[in-house]
């Protein structure tokens, strides 16, 4: 029997793990202010999420981070789910860099100096999929 963790894959699983982890918590106690700005970006790419109210929302997405976060963490969690739910969640933030104006230059995917932060992004989505897919000798 396979481990469900391979050594060198806690290297990138703690360092993404710990970011999201810390995202999530940072939310966790966040004001009515900041909910609406982290509400507000959100719908802007995303409207369904109009249909929740603004602090709702950004304890569910603090608790969403959280869980995330704990799963890249711990061992016992498979590395293709705990990369598939990052691959998810590193999709859904690129999609707020791709189509929130003023975060890429004119014509490009280079990010602004705004669209910096977002663009970051693309490095979760890069380890949330090498985590799905590498191949493992028993696979």
């Amino acid at each position: 029997m396979k481990p469900p963790v391979r050594p060198h894959q806690m290297v990138l699983r703690a360092a993404t793990g710990a970011f999201v982890l810390n995202s999530g918590l940072s939310k966790r106690g966040a004001d009515e202010d900041t909910a609406m700005g982290l509400h507000q970006m959100a719908v802007g790419t995303y409207p369904f999420l109009d249909k929740l109210d603004p602090v709702t929302f950004t304890r569910l997405l603090s608790a969403g981070e959280i869980t995330l976060g704990t799963a890249l963490l711990v061992p016992l969690v498979p590395s293709k789910l705990a990369g598939a739910g990052l691959s998810a969640f590193a999709a859904g933030l690129l999609g707020l860099y791709l189509r929130t104006p003023g975060m890429r230059k004119p014509g490009s995917l280079a990010p602004t100096e705004e669209g910096t932060p977002l663009s970051k992004d693309l490095w979760l989505l890069g380890a949330g999929l090498s985590l799905v897919l590498e191949k493992h000798d028993q696979d």
